[in-house]
């Protein structure tokens, strides 16, 4: 094998004794996939392509299939195990992930296979790939074009850490416990949402006693539940629209929530940034503790996402593309209306009322007003929502735990790839990373 020197090329840091680099090019072999997919088959094999691919995971959504026979016998876009993935082209170039088991057979579409060679672990390897001085040097290459794109003489050229193959294992094996960890929160988080929307489904349609039903148009609902348009029991408030001139005099600059901050059914503040707008306008546009905040467009599935607004952020307006619903307390709780416009109820009015292109939908404020709001007792209100509540609690609970996880995985990967710190350093004996005590454990060592 081939090997540069014993200095880290990337970062210019002395290598640990044992330690060399090497050129990709020098330790494995690299190809193409298959290019423009054939014909489909939902029945064939199936075609990995880019958007499969995610930080180090080979994933099923969006997954193709394609007829067998319509693949070109003198390509090789097989799959083995061991083999890695490294995106192309586009928004993700230089993603990697390793093919598994679940793959073998699999076809590649578009983007490049590289296939390590002995003394080279693979699933180091696909971890390397994914650290930050690799991920720079993707960068650097990928920005010479106005399309990002990364070429087979790109990729050969990349050189990596080259531990002695017993530590890439155990690096490799450390990194793996923790994407599993991750993985087994997703999954968490995938049930918890099912389970709030069949909980949903269920309180909407059939109340707490299973009483009779009556229809409507977005389905049948309780028969002794009230249903009033929105306009008749919320006062709606649309947003301030960004690039307007304000002349210096009259400016006031406020945090403002922004279409990114509203996600379904949780309100994402880690970014807020600030708009200048007309101090006169301050109480037209404000926040105030109890709106639900309802985005008025894009995907199909994401169309009138958002929760409640608890005053989180001092003087906090929003941007036009965000209503702000204001519910008349004496009838309706916020928290109630906030779940039931995320419920299929809710959704089903939304895509039936909503502007439709290709990929995207969009409301307007009076469209938003014909909402039919189911009002139960407030006994039954309080009920309802503290149910969904405790839902809402495990998949917070859950997103947490994957975020903690994700930022652990992030340091664990560029600090035992720059041997920061050794993995013989870190006890791996009955590591469960799903453990909070466990997870405090390995941050503390990392310096965390």
């Amino acid at each position: 094998m081939n090997v540069v020197n014993s200095q880290d090329p990337m970062l210019g840091n002395p290598l640990p004794p044992g330690w060399t680099t090497a050129f990709l090019r020098d330790v494995g072999d690299i190809r193409y996939g298959l290019g423009q997919p054939p014909e489909q088959a939902a029945d064939g094999i199936p075609l990995v392509r880019a958007t499969n691919v995610k930080r180090g995971r080979i994933v099923r959504d969006g997954l193709i299939r394609i007829k067998h026979e319509a693949i070109p016998k003198s390509r090789n876009p097989y799959l083995r195990q061991g083999d890695i993935i490294v995106v192309r082209s586009g928004a993700y170039t230089g993603d990697a992930a390793m093919v598994t088991k679940d793959w073998v057979g699999s076809v590649l579409g578009y983007d490049l296979v590289f296939s390590p060679r002995q003394g080279l672990d693979p699933a180091y390897c696909a971890a390397v790939l994914l650290s930050d001085p690799v991920q720079s040097y993707f960068l650097g290459q990928r920005d010479r074009s106005a399309q990002p794109h990364l070429n087979r003489q790109q990729l050969q050229d990349a050189a990596i850490p080259l531990p002695p193959l017993q530590e890439q294992q155990k690096i490799a094996a450390l990194l793996g416990l923790v994407q599993q960890a991750i993985e087994q929160q997703e999954r968490l988080i995938v049930l918890t949402a099912e389970l709030k929307n069949a909980l949903m489904n269920k309180l909407f349609t059939k109340g707490l006693h299973a009483e009779h039903r009556k229809e409507t148009e977005f389905g049948p609902v309780p028969e002794n539940w009230q249903v009033v348009p929105l306009r008749d029991c919320c006062i709606v408030q649309t947003g301030i629209a960004k690039g307007r001139r304000v002349e210096p005099e009259e400016a006031l600059t406020l945090p403002y929530l922004r279409v990114a901050n509203v996600q379904d059914g949780f309100l994402e503040l880690s970014q807020i940034k600030k708009i200048t707008i007309r101090a006169k306008e301050k109480d037209r546009y404000l926040l105030r503790k109890g709106d639900v905040v309802l985005t008025e467009g894009g995907d199909f599935d994401k169309l009138g996402r958002g929760f409640i607004w608890q005053g989180q952020i001092e003087n906090c307006v929003h941007q036009n593309h965000i209503f702000s619903v204001r519910v008349d307390t004496s009838r309706l709780k916020p928290e109630f209306f906030a779940h039931l416009s995320q419920s299929p109820y809710g959704k089903s009015f939304f895509l039936s009322v909503a502007h439709k292109t290709t990929n995207l939908a969009c409301i307007n404020t009076t469209k938003l007003k014909r909402f039919p709001v189911l009002i139960p007792t407030m006994a039954e209100q309080e009920t309802i929502v503290s149910a969904l509540d405790s839902v809402d609690a495990r998949l917070i609970h859950h997103t947490r735990k994957k975020t903690v996880l994700e930022e652990l995985f992030r340091t664990l990967l560029h600090q035992l790839m720059t041997a920061q710190i050794r993995v013989h350093d870190l006890d791996l004996n009955n590591l469960d990373l799903n453990s909070s005590d466990q997870r405090e454990e390995v941050i503390a060592t990392t310096g965390r």
